[in-house]
């Protein structure tokens, strides 16, 4: 006696003593036909995969970044070539009709750096060859390693790279200066300029200079931006280590 063991063994059914007299009442025919569909009829097909990849495209397969020097697999007891012919097999293995291409990163001795990042980026992936831009351009912003940036797109102030906590009217009262270098600022323009008729608490031209008093208090070392000119007002004039970077747009202070 032998069993077919890919296919589901199905329980001996309990026949009922009347179902054998030949006295016993036919079975519904409907019943029957509905019982005889339903065990006929085929699985319901498994719903789709959601899918990762936008419209109008396909995947085609995939990059593997292994990140591992030639020291470090010698020192494990093989090395780089071995490692790749044991994953091409690998490959050949899971899916023969895969198609497999292997690339060597190399650096100057002594470079540093994770070992996957160099290979990601020696091989141009997208997403490490953006991050090292944005990285190099953050460090070559004018202030990044010392002096003052008045970044107007961003409406912040970094102080030797690290941002000043400036509020919202410090910020705008020192945009108003920059925006107008080289001129003298009355403390009524300022009044007239920061503070539209109807606000809460306009100031008087004595609470400006607790305005701007603290606002130098902020600026640290570089608090000799805003310049007072006595019996006049304040001005802002160009420094070697200040760097002013504009809006992509004109801003409407600016004439």
């Amino acid at each position: 006696m032998s069993l077919i063991l890919d296919r589901p063994v199905t329980a001996a059914r309990t026949v009922s003593p009347a179902r054998t007299s030949s006295t016993a009442a036919p079975l519904n025919r409907t019943a029957a036909a509905a019982a005889a569909a339903t065990e006929a009829s085929p699985a319901e097909p498994a719903a789709p995969r959601p899918r990762a990849l936008p419209e109008g495209t396909e995947a085609r397969g995939f990059a593997l970044y292994v990140g591992i020097d030639e020291v470090t697999a010698a020192q494990t007891g093989t090395e780089l070539g071995d490692i790749v012919a044991q994953i091409k097999a690998l490959v050949a293995q899971i899916a023969p009709a895969a198609e497999t291409h292997a690339a060597v990163a190399i650096a100057p001795t002594g470079a540093g750096g994770r070992d996957v990042d160099v290979v990601r980026l020696a091989l141009q992936d997208p997403s490490a060859v953006a991050a090292r831009r944005q990285a190099a351009e953050v460090a070559e912003e004018p202030g990044a390693r010392g002096g003052v940036v008045v970044d107007i797109s961003r409406k912040r102030v970094l102080l030797d790279g690290e941002a000043a906590n400036l509020t919202y009217k410090e910020f705008e009262l020192l945009q108003y200066l920059v925006l107008r270098e080289g001129r003298t600022i009355e403390r009524s323009e300022l009044i007239g300029g920061l503070w539209a008729d109807g606000d809460d608490e306009v100031p008087n031209e004595r609470t400006i200079d607790v305005h701007v008093r603290r606002l130098r208090a902020k600026l640290g070392a570089f608090e000799d931006v805003v310049r007072t000119v006595r019996g006049a007002g304040y001005r802002f004039d160009r420094h070697a280590d200040v760097s002013i970077r504009r809006a992509s747009t004109p801003s409407p202070d600016l004439f």
